[in-house]
């Protein structure tokens, strides 16, 4: 192993052994809110889904549960107990890749609720995979090698230290790209519907949409800046908090959404009745001239052929019983 100062392996391939008390202490105090913040979604989510089913249902829960737990309880081994490394990192790494592409995943779920365009879509999704390869692979890589492998070579913690920005800055523009086309696909079906543009609060809250979409994205700048600062044990730290807080909001913005639309015929209404089934959703109401059975009920009596008594004839799918005097 090389000779390397500690405070350059400190919190990458070492522990928290230059970190005053107080920067420990904020850093576990992260760790258990990000927790809470996980047990806290779970409740929300399960007392608020009618079906538990669908992608945004089982990534939001993916993400938190298999995600950001494993992940923070990953760095608390780590720093603050003498675990194994193995054990630690492949806690930390799974937690990684769940909560990173899981919280991907989840945008691209709400996406697909307003945007229609089949080629946009596949395109995201396709960065999605790409950058599992591209970002997840090489970095789990380095960060076994700066810590397993060849604990403590200065060349493995250079490359993890390289690699640790690159992937920071790549998730973050994709999350960004996510969010944004989200706020416009949004805003631009919310403006189409007449009924829902006419509601006086429309304008609060598309406001409010993107202002949690801009705190979201604001999140990840902030990330990105402690990380470029070389502020390391903070950042991957206060990580899993953030993206803790990241799916509460995700929550929260698809919930403003239901608001807005909820009881109208505006097609995002009808696209979340049928893919988010919320408990207090309810699939507007056909109005009587589109249903079938309207439709069988007005026609005239010449497009049904009289039957012989008790026969019964199918008519356009419909079973007609006769019940005609003899």
């Amino acid at each position: 192993m090389s000779d390397v100062p500690q405070d350059v392996l400190d919190g990458i391939s070492g522990t928290l052994a230059k970190e005053g008390d107080l920067i420990q202490m904020i850093l576990l105090t992260f760790i258990s809110l990000s927790c809470y913040n996980v047990a806290e979604l779970v409740v929300l989510v399960a007392a608020t889904f009618r079906r538990w089913r669908g992608l945004y249902f089982w990534s939001l829960l993916t993400t938190g549960c298999v995600g950001v737990v494993p992940y923070s309880i990953g760095f608390l081994m780590k720093f603050f107990t003498q675990s194994d490394s193995v054990l630690s990192v492949t806690v930390l790494t799974i937690g990684w890749w769940t909560m990173v592409t899981g919280q991907s995943v989840v945008l691209y779920s709400r996406l697909h609720l307003v945007l229609r365009d089949e080629r946009i879509l596949r395109r995201v999704l396709r960065l999605i995979v790409a950058n599992v390869f591209l970002l997840h692979v090489p970095t789990t890589i380095l960060t076994y090698g700066a810590n397993i492998v060849r604990t403590g070579d200065v060349a493995w913690v250079n490359g993890y230290n390289v690699m640790e920005k690159i992937q920071l800055t790549g998730f973050t523009i994709q999350e960004s790209l996510l969010s944004t086309l989200y706020v416009i696909e949004t805003v631009k079906l919310l403006r189409l519907g007449a009924d829902v543009s006419s509601r006086p609060d429309a304008r609060g809250i598309m406001y409010q949409l993107i202002g949690i979409n801009c705190a979201i994205i604001a999140m990840d700048l902030l990330l990105l800046s402690l990380e470029y600062a070389d502020f390391y044990a903070v950042q991957i730290t206060l990580k899993g908090f953030v993206y803790s807080l990241k799916l509460k909001l995700e929550f929260a913005v698809l919930g403003r959404l239901v608001d807005l639309i909820q009881g109208s015929r505006h097609p995002i209404s009808i696209a979340i009745a049928d893919t988010f089934p919320l408990s207090s959703m309810q699939r507007p109401p056909e109005t009587p001239d589109q249903t079938e059975d309207t439709r069988y009920e007005q026609a005239e009596p010449k497009d049904f052929l009289a039957p012989p008594d008790g026969d019964r004839v199918v008519q356009r799918g419909i079973l007609v019983e006769s019940d005609r005097a003899g």
